[in-house]
């Protein structure tokens, strides 16, 4: 029998998981021929799909299952636990026609399960495994809401029926649901989604596919600028930059482990010519091979080829979010080949160079990003390569190179790749939602699986370790936080447009093509508005599309060589000399302001 919890015991991932059967009674109550799937705890509320067969949901019926929500909230339910036989739950299930319980519940049958818990929550039981809240007295009114639909594949299976997904919000207090409800006004305004279409940077096509984005030319500005400032930057750290091809046959991917372990993620294979190839989903066994392409000796080592590579990997559609999670993407990829002795060192330049790389762009350690310790999962046999002894040794690395950086960090056991364990930086986006933004892992599986070698200082052949490392990530996330931590207001350097001039008339064009001239001569990005507008349209559309700099060019600037500048966020404009003016925006190029 499952203890009365106390009041101080009650977290607000157990309400979190109670109002989710909560809405389950208030949805069988209201439509009771909706057949229930699954409805977890979530990061800042909870979810439950539901299918609702040929009842259309809208933001009204949501309005009205959350007031039947609050009314038997009301009634200070109790949770009761009760335990059911498996093959009688089978039946109870399949005989109140709920199709997808059944389904659950025959898994687990199959997986050696011969009892099952449901709770009772006034006239409603559900399968649960609980724990849950003790009485719906614990949850304080006001402090959940109802927030959205969505639609979900049933187990998220594109095959699968699609199931209506009610979302729900849930705090300790009605106050921190209200400062969330904020946020999320906030971040609405900061979603790289809305803004990169207002902005004109991106967009997806339904016919190119879902999860592949196409740059506009705004767009690939901010793209290629990303690029050249880490090419450069990891060729100055002593990198090779190299390209490869997008395909490769199927072969290759066996022999790394990665069709077997992440075959479910990768686009199927292309027969050619009696052979099967597939679209990368990973670079790694491309640059072993170029590593392997000549011999080399202790001396040498460490080599690190890095490469701004295409990647594709077969996301589910429910996955799919903007540019934060696609199924095309460009990744700021290396691959240290390193002798043992050298592995701290090199994990902790590679650590060096990730926190050089978000300084320039604007992110702070403990603030905007902190460091994840991933584990491997000992007892996870099929998901992990079997070394415990390497185990021990790698992680060991990683959590030393943490100790000596003053970074907030924690460990997540299970989230290792199966050739090793990592350290992700973990960023969230404007919502709250955590993703992995960059990644340095050790690997003491490939060089086995590869063969790859060395001369040892005793003319032998040894094998080295190899370090996976992205320094600033996929090229599409990466923008996705940028444009979100500047709600698209990029820095200069990155800005699409850094210069607007505005022609005051028509009279005044021909002196604007020559100022853009110059500008563009000095390495500016320049655009001219020269139509058939009044100024205060011209700036206010300057202004929506977050240009760093206005320059409005009217009889007074046409006669002198002072400049009327008005900075974004500025009210007013200022007046610069021409020639400090370049040099200012320059000098703010340079020094990636």
């Amino acid at each position: 029998m499952e203890k009365t919890l106390k009041k101080e015991e009650v977290g607000i991932e157990l309400k979190r998981h109670s109002l989710s059967h909560l809405l389950a009674y208030a949805v069988k109550e209201l439509y009771p021929d909706a057949k229930l799937a699954i409805g977890p705890a979530i990061d800042n509320g909870f979810y439950y799909d539901i299918d609702f067969g040929e009842t259309k949901i809208s933001e009204a019926e949501l309005k009205e299952i959350e007031r039947k929500m609050v009314h038997l909230a009301k009634q200070n339910l109790k949770f009761e636990r009760s335990e059911m036989a498996i093959d009688k739950a089978i039946k109870a299930e399949e005989t109140a026609g709920e199709i997808y319980k059944a389904e659950l519940l025959r898994d687990l049958k199959a997986q050696g399960e011969t009892e099952v818990s449901y709770y009772t929550l006034g006239k409603y039981v559900d399968l649960c495994r609980g724990p849950h809240i003790t009485n719906t007295n614990q949850i304080k009114p006001g402090s959940y809401k109802l927030d959205k639909l969505a639609g979900a594949y049933w187990r998220g299976n594109e095959k699968n029926k699609m199931l209506t997904r009610i979302y729900g919000l849930a705090f300790e207090t009605k106050a921190e649901l209200d400062d969330y409800l904020k946020m999320l006004l906030e971040a609405e305004k900061r979603d790289h989604r809305k803004l990169g279409k207002e902005l004109n940077l991106f967009i997806f096509s339904d016919l190119v596919g879902k999860g592949l984005p196409l740059w506009t030319e705004k767009g690939s500005v901010i793209r290629r600028e990303l690029e050249r400032f880490i090419v450069d930057e990891e060729i100055k750290r002593g990198y090779r930059h190299v390209y490869t091809p997008d395909i490769a046959r199927l072969e290759l991917y066996k022999i790394s482990g990665h069709y077997p372990y992440y075959k479910e993620s990768m686009y199927a294979p292309i027969k050619i010519d009696e052979d099967e190839f597939m679209l990368r989903p990973m670079t790694c066994p491309h640059h072993f091979e170029l590593y392997k392409s000549q011999k080399h000796s202790y001396r040498q080592l460490p080599v690190r080829i890095a490469e701004l590579a295409k990647l594709y990997r077969y996301e589910q559609s429910g996955e799919l979010s903007g540019l934060i999670r696609v199924r095309g993407f460009c990744l700021a990829d290396a691959h240290i080949i390193a002798r043992l002795d050298q592995a701290e060192e090199e994990i902790s330049q590679a650590l060096d160079l990730i926190e050089y790389a978000t300084k320039v762009l604007g992110f702070e350690p403990n603030k905007d990003y902190r460091y994840r310790l991933s584990l491997g999962d000992r007892g996870a046999e099929t998901k992990y390569f079997k070394d415990d002894a390497a185990w021990d040794k790698a992680e060991e690395t990683l959590r030393s190179v943490l100790k000596g950086r003053k970074v907030e960090s924690f460990e997540a056991v299970g989230e290792a790749a199966f050739y090793g364990p990592k350290i992700d930086i973990q960023m969230k986006n404007v919502f709250g939602k955590e993703e992995t933004a960059f990644t340095v892992q050790y690997d003491f599986v490939m060089p086995k699986r590869f063969k790859l070698e060395y001369t040892n200082q005793n003319g032998q052949e040894d094998e080295p370790i190899v370090i996976h490392r992205s320094s600033i990530g996929a090229i599409e996330r990466i923008i996705a936080f940028i444009i979100e931590k500047y709600a698209g207001a990029l820095p200069v350097w990155l800005s699409p447009v850094q210069v607007q001039l505005i022609a005051v008339g028509e009279s005044h064009v021909a002196y604007c093509q020559k100022i853009a001239a110059e500008l563009q001569r000095s390495g500016v990005r320049v655009e001219i508005d020269d139509t058939d507008s009044t100024v205060g349209n011209k700036i206010r559309k300057a202004v929506s599309e977050k240009v760093p700099y206005m320059l409005v060019i009217g009889d007074k600037e046409i006669n002198s060589d002072i400049l009327a500048v008005r900075d974004r966020g500025a009210l007013e404009t200022r007046e610069v000399n021409k020639t400090d003016f370049i040099a200012e925006v320059l000098g703010q190029i340079k020094n990636y302001r």
